[in-house]
C-alpha cells in the first residue's frame, strides 16, 4: 500500500548555509575564518582548524569562565578579589607585557577586573581573576581545558589565563569563533563591555585596542593580541541590522595591517552574503493519509526554523522537494519523522531536513480496521 510520493516545490534560495570560499578573497593573514553568528556558516577559512599562539585572544577564555560563574551566581561583580605579589610581577608594568596597572595587596572589583582584561588587555587582572577563582593560575589552566572539553572546542590547549607565550598554549582560529559566538550568545547583559573604547583603573587611562571600534561600522567586540610568535592578531565582531559577523585573524605583521585585512574581510562578507528563512519553526508542509488512524490525515511539519547563509550571487538557483511514504500507518507519535525535505542545487542534494508529526495519530480499534480493509478491498483506495 506505500509508495513514495515527492512533491517539488521552486524557491528563491541561495547558498544555504553551505557557504565556501568559491567568491574570490585573498589575505594577509596567515589564519582566518569569517563565521556568520546566526548559523555558524563558514563564508571563509584560511587554516583555520590549526592550533596557534593566540596571545591576548586567550583571554576571551578566562573571560567566558568568570562571566559563567557570575551568571550562575558563585561570583558577583561587586566582589573584591587581591592582587598577589605573583600577579604583580608576572603581569604588571615591569613585566613589559600589557597591563592594568594593579597594586600589590590591592582588593579589585570583579568588573573592573572584567574590563580590565578587556579594554585594557591586563595580564595582571588574568592571574588575579585565576588565582582568586581557581587557587592558583594551573589549576584556572586545567579549569579553562575543562571549559573548552564541554564546550566541544577541538584544538584547544590552556597553559595559563593571558595568552602569554607557553609552548603548549595553543588553540585555532574556528574555537575562538565559537567561543565568541558562545559570549556574545550566552552572556548579552554582559557584552556590551566588549565595545568600551576607554577604562581609567588607579588613574591611568588606556584605550581599546579593537582597531575596528574606531574604523567600522557594527564593530562591538571582542579582543586582540600580539606576540613575536602570534603576529597581531584579532577576534572581532560586527552588526548591522539582524546581521552578525565573527572573524579570527592571526599571523599579521603589524597594527595597520591587522587592522586593513581584519575590515577587509568582515567587508567581503556582508556584501557577498546574506541569511534566508526558508522555512518557519512548525511550518505545515504537507497533510498526509494515515492508514488505520483513529484520524484520516497527519500534518508534517519543519520542527525548527530553516535559516541559512546564502551567497547573494546564486538566489533563485535552489529548489525543495517533500518526500514521504503515504499512507502513513498509524500509531504515530508527535515528533515522529515522517518524511524530509531535500533542498537541491542544480539537481544535486545539498541539505536533508526531516519532516515531523505534529501531533499523535492513534491507531483504530479492530471495528475501524475491518471497516477500512471492507472499503479498501470493494472500492480498491479504502474510500
Amino acid at each position: 500500500m506505500k509508495k513514495s510520493t515527492i512533491y517539488t516545490l521552486i524557491c528563491g534560495i541561495s547558498a544555504l548555509g553551505l557557504a565556501t570560499n568559491a567568491t574570490a578573497f585573498e589575505t594577509n593573514a596567515r589564519n582566518a575564518i569569517l563565521m556568520d553568528y546566526e548559523t555558524g556558516a563558514y563564508l571563509f577559512t584560511k587554516n583555520h582548524e590549526e592550533m596557534i599562539a593566540p596571545a591576548s585572544m586567550s583571554k576571551l577564555m578566562t573571560v567566558y569562565v568568570l562571566l559563567k560563574k557570575i551568571k550562575d551566581g558563585e561570583i558577583s561583580l561587586e566582589d573584591k578579589f587581591t592582587v598577589s605579589e605573583n600577579a604583580w610581577r608576572k603581569g604588571g608594568a615591569a613585566s613589559g607585557g600589557s597591563t592594568m596597572f594593579l597594586r600589590i595587596d590591592q582588593e579589585v572589583k570583579v568588573e573592573d577586573l572584567i574590563k580590565g582584561i578587556l579594554i585594557q588587555s591586563g595580564n595582571d587582572a588574568c592571574i588575579v581573576v585565576a588565582e582568586n577563582v581557581a587557587g592558583s593560575e594551573e589549576e584556572f589552566a586545567a579549569l579553562l581545558n575543562e571549559t573548552a572539553e564541554k564546550m566541544g572546542l577541538k584544538h584547544a590547549h590552556f597553559e595559563n589565563a593571558t595568552g602569554l607565550p607557553h609552548p603548549d598554549h595553543r588553540i585555532s582560529p574556528e574555537d575562538l569563533a565559537i567561543l565568541a559566538r558562545h559570549i556574545i550568545k550566552e552572556f548579552p547583559e554582559f557584552y556590551p563591555i566588549f565595545k568600551q573604547k576607554e577604562f581609567t583603573y588607579n588613574g591611568i587611562k588606556q584605550g581599546n585596542r579593537n582597531p575596528l571600534l574606531y574604523t567600522l561600522k557594527g564593530a562591538d567586540g571582542l579582543k586582540t593580541g600580539h606576540t613575536d610568535e602570534a603576529g597581531y592578531c584579532l577576534t572581532a565582531s560586527v552588526e548591522r541590522g539582524d546581521r552578525r559577523l565573527i572573524e579570527v585573524v592571526a599571523g599579521l605583521s603589524s597594527n595597520k595591517e591587522r587592522s586593513q585585512e581584519s575590515e577587509s574581510l568582515m567587508t567581503w562578507g556582508f556584501a557577498n552574503f546574506e541569511n534566508f528563512k526558508f522555512f518557519n519553526k512548525n511550518q505545515i508542509i504537507a497533510e498526509i493519509p494515515v492508514w488505520y488512524g483513529a484520524v484520516p490525515t497527519v500534518e508534517a511539519i519543519v520542527p525548527d526554523n530553516v535559516i541559512r547563509t546564502a551567497k547573494k550571487s546564486t538566489k533563485n538557483k535552489f529548489t525543495a522537494e517533500t518526500v514521504y511514504n503515504t499512507p502513513l500507518k498509524a500509531p504515530i507519535n508527535k515528533g515522529d519523522k515522517i518524511g524530509e525535505i531535500r533542498l537541491m542545487y542544480g539537481g544535486e542534494l545539498k541539505e536533508s531536513i526531516p519532516l515531523v508529526a505534529k501531533e499523535d495519530v492513534a491507531k483504530m480499534g479492530f471495528a475501524g480496521r475491518f471497516m477500512a480493509n471492507l472499503k479498501y478491498f470493494v472500492f480498491g483506495n479504502g474510500k
